[in-house]
């Protein structure tokens, strides 16, 4: 299998293995974050609540496609890391993973609401500036910085929307809402009214579904970083594809780009336009007499990875620059072409998907007490309302779902809907609503993570390569 060595297939097992137990992790570490109101609220019973939640999860990862995934992969760019010892790539996704889940198995066992996002990321991005650290390092930095502040960016944007979206839809309801039932402590043994009910268990639903949709592409993600870094010749390419299309518009793209007039370009934009010639060349060249993807040398597969992800790169530049006249036809034409020569490069087969969707869906029926009674006790001062929990989770539904559908970047489901929880309890009765003690744990929680999931990664990477 892959024509590796017995020693190297079972490494590649047992970091794929790593993967679906980060993704479990994550799956018992989030599912507070979807049950918590239902359960606090009586609406659904604690063991409905998960298997229901954990149901919509498992959905949510096969409907949410892959641009959060591709995200995560370009975080850390693998052509800069990948030589021709497989260790090396072994060494770079062992570090990642045990960072990743040595962190969220800490933040759990106390309680604490911790992104797992942020955790994945921050282990990712250590890993990436230790490489930069390694003094056989001929490629300058290893992580794709203009992605990791839009990743950074959306992390830190997205609990500022959950607490102020929920804030304000708190304030619409007590406008106009005139049945106060829905503002009433739970009752400790009793369900909520029918029309209540209704709503949290939809409000439960749709968090448990963009929750899926969005961290499980991070998983899917996580797990193509290790095929691609560990077998690029069997994954750097979707063996699916037909090669020829790849020419048809590699035709185009090279087609379009030699009608640029470069004699009225200025210095950067001539080297642009030079480069991505290049890469077209290279690209012709490695598909001389090739018809069917088995034509292709496995070794070449990467290469060609490499080059077509250079090309996407230049044409963003060209499509940017103020400097380049291009028509709005030549524009489509070559918007289009490198989209198809991405889709070889941005994918993920479907038993990646299958595997990540059980491994979250499993987890997220398993050790969701701790998390469900920090969101649902211990965030404000009193006990969560009906009103609150709709309001956090229709909010964090929201966010999540734009985020994946509509930007295609990772949030963090926790620090959404936490945020949202303590929005809500402003809401109701001010500041001082809210639990000082947890808040402060929290925060800390969510400043920590990121650079000790970086420093444990970061670590962890120096003393595997040195190591082997």
């Amino acid at each position: 299998m892959f024509g590796l060595e017995t020693h190297l297939l079972l490494l590649l097992f047992l970091c794929l293995l790593a993967a679906c137990a980060f993704e479990f992790v994550n799956g018992f570490h989030d599912t507070a974050n979807a049950v918590a109101t239902v359960i606090y609220t009586n609406t659904l019973r604690p063991w409905v609540a998960v298997v229901w939640s954990a149901f919509w999860n498992f959905i949510g990862v096969f409907a949410g496609g892959i641009g959060v995934a591709m995200g995560i992969v370009y975080l850390l760019p693998v052509e800069a890391l990948i030589d021709q010892n497989v260790y090396h790539g072994i060494a770079m996704i062992g570090a990642l993973l045990l960072s990743a889940i040595l962190w969220n198995l800490g933040t759990w066992y106390y309680g604490l609401p911790s992104s797992s996002s942020h955790t994945l990321i921050g282990s990712i991005l250590g890993v990436g500036v230790a490489f930069s650290l390694l003094p056989d390092n001929s490629s300058g930095a290893a992580v794709n910085w203009d992605e990791a502040v839009k990743t950074g960016a959306s992390l830190i944007v997205s609990p500022f929307l959950g607490f102020t979206l929920t804030v304000f839809l708190m304030f619409i309801l007590k406008r106009f809402v005139k049945n106060k039932a829905i503002f009433r402590q739970p009752h400790k043994r009793k369900p909520p009214p029918l029309w209540i009910r209704l709503i949290l268990i939809l409000t439960c639903t749709l968090v448990s579904f963009f929750h899926g949709s969005n961290d499980g592409q991070k998983g899917v993600g996580l797990v193509m970083l290790i095929l691609i870094g560990i077998v690029p010749s069997f994954f750097a390419l979707d063996n699916s594809k037909n090669p020829l299309v790849m020419q048809a518009s590699l035709a185009q793209v090279e087609q379009t780009i030699n009608r640029i007039d470069t004699a009225v370009l200025s210095k950067v934009d001539t080297e642009v336009v030079a480069e991505m010639k290049d890469e077209a060349i290279d690209l012709h060249r490695l598909f001389a007499s090739v018809k069917t993807i088995n034509d292709l040398p496995k070794k070449s597969r990467f290469l060609i990875r490499r080059d077509i992800l250079l090309l996407a790169k230049g044409s963003e530049k060209i499509l940017t620059s103020p400097g380049i006249a291009l028509s709005q036809t030549d524009r489509n034409i070559l918007k289009e072409n490198i989209s198809t020569l991405r889709s070889f490069t941005d994918y993920a087969p479907d038993w990646v998907i299958l595997m990540i969707a059980m491994s979250l869906g499993c987890g997220t029926m398993i050790g969701w007490k701790r998390i469900v009674k920090t969101i649902g006790e211990k965030i404000g001062k009193e006990h969560l309302t009906y009103a609150q929990g709709a309001s956090a989770e229709l909010m964090a539904a929201s966010v999540i779902g734009f985020s994946t559908f509509i930007f295609k970047l990772p949030v963090s489901t926790t620090h959404i809907l936490s945020s949202g929880i303590a929005g809500s309890m402003v809401a109701n009765k001010g500041i001082r609503n809210l639990n000082p003690g947890t808040i402060r744990n929290i925060a800390l929680a969510w400043v920590l993570t990121l650079p000790v999931s970086m420093f444990l990664a970061g670590t962890l990477f120096l003393i595997f390569r040195w190591a082997i």
